[in-house]
């Protein structure tokens, strides 16, 4: 039997199969490793539940990671929504992080900065967010309490993973965009024997037929050990004019002579704040692998 992993609880997986029938899951062997939105086979039990045998092909995942474990946010997703608000105050390098992680997932990325309803700050908050736009990546501005639909036509046709630090407002879209989202969540976590209401795992959403949403944890930290070091400056896209224009074909982009980032920098074609995130993560990710 095929499904979908819709939520998932530490061990425990919910699967919806594809008569909509929610199975409680569990994973066989000690193996982990599966993601919200994982395409599986599995296996019914004769007391209701099931054991996953196989994770299918992906075609994308999301994850963080540091330089001891992984922690995977959703899989098989074609749109990354980053949720900032007016309050609390956002981090420009998580957004930066996030970015990153679309690219090198190669797919869309989505900038929603909500609670626009508090008009002073929204105005600040979005002169901050308009850098972005100038990248190219769509910046959205809306007030999840009062009006969610200037949010629909960019889920339509797409499943799409919401994420960003806590108290942006994540689960308020959810339940904005589907009033149900409450009872769902507490079935499943019925269905998982668990007493968690909140953001406490990956859960996803069907919108329509060719719509999805997955609403994921708050984080405040973005890590990226997983991506390469040659891949790090892809996963910038004002960069990608530059690269591969340095005199050395290995260039790191630090301190090397005749770097053609260094030369955009000090020109004003990238902003300074983005090559120094890229620098730090770079010194991060070579002092990690000398270790």
């Amino acid at each position: 039997m095929i499904g979908q992993v819709i939520a998932s609880y530490g061990r425990q997986y919910g699967v919806q199969t594809s008569d909509g029938a929610l199975l409680t899951c569990v994973m066989r062997g000690k193996k982990g490793g599966i993601a919200c939105g994982d395409q599986v086979k599995i296996l019914p039990t004769t007391s209701g539940q099931g054991v996953i045998e196989t994770v299918l092909s992906r075609s994308s995942l999301l994850y963080r990671s540091d330089a001891f474990r992984q922690k995977l946010i959703a899989a098989n997703v074609t749109q990354l929504i980053i949720v900032v608000a007016v309050v609390p105050t956002f981090s420009e390098e998580l957004i930066d992080r996030c970015l990153i992680a679309a690219e090198h997932q190669r797919i869309k990325a989505l900038i929603v900065l909500n609670k626009a309803d508090l008009l002073e700050q929204a105005r600040t908050a979005a002169a901050t967010l308009s850098f972005y736009s100038s990248l190219g990546y769509p910046v959205l501005t809306i007030s999840a309490t009062r009006n969610i639909e200037p949010l629909r036509p960019y889920l339509q046709g797409h499943t799409s993973v919401l994420t960003g630090q806590s108290g942006m407002g994540k689960s308020t879209i959810i339940n904005a965009l589907m009033p149900g989202a409450k009872r769902t969540t507490m079935e499943i976590s019925t269905a998982l024997d668990s007493g968690r209401h909140t953001t406490t795992h990956a859960r996803l959403y069907h919108l329509d037929l060719d719509s999805a949403i997955i609403d994921s944890p708050g984080l405040q930290e973005f890590g990226l050990h997983h991506i390469d070091n040659s891949e790090l400056a892809g996963g910038f896209v004002e960069f990608h004019p530059y690269l591969g224009q340095c005199r050395f074909s290995n260039c790191r982009h630090m301190t090397e002579p005749d770097c053609a980032l260094l030369l955009a920098a000090q020109e004003g074609n990238i902003h300074a704040r983005r090559l120094a995130t890229y620098q730090k993560l770079m010194a991060a990710a070579e002092k990690q692998k000398a270790w």
